[in-house]
């Protein structure tokens, strides 16, 4: 599986987890920008979009609610709201491609992610 990390705050952060929990190398990710990620999750290039910002969807989603569509997205962890493992189901139950959360949450909403997506 190959994770796009776009959004724009805690990339490296959000990199660095992937990385120490790729389930024995069964999961990549790359540093693009937001519109970059996007681009390479629709072209099939990458598996999945993830992204913060400090509200959890605007900066973190908001190219990707641009070139996937809203459907394909979701915000997994808002501004005093933390990451829900219920949230994260319904949203991959649903083929959600991208998701977002706030810069804080990064251990969190990655746990559930990669839980819910590997």
């Amino acid at each position: 599986m190959k994770i796009a990390i776009g959004g724009q705050m805690n990339k490296r952060e959000i990199k660095s987890y992937i990385d120490g929990h790729s389930d024995g190398g069964r999961v990549t990710c790359e540093i693009f920008t937001d519109t970059e990620a996007a681009i390479k999750v629709k072209s099939g290039e990458f598996d999945y979009y993830v992204g913060a910002c400090q509200s959890g969807a605007g900066g973190a989603l908001a190219m990707a609610y641009g070139v996937l569509g809203r459907d394909k997205c979701a915000t997994v962890g808002m501004c005093g709201i933390a990451p829900k493992e219920s949230t994260v189901v319904d949203a991959v139950s649903r083929g959600c491609k991208a998701f977002g959360f706030t810069n804080e949450q990064v251990d969190s909403a990655m746990c559930l992610l990669l839980k819910h997506l590997v």
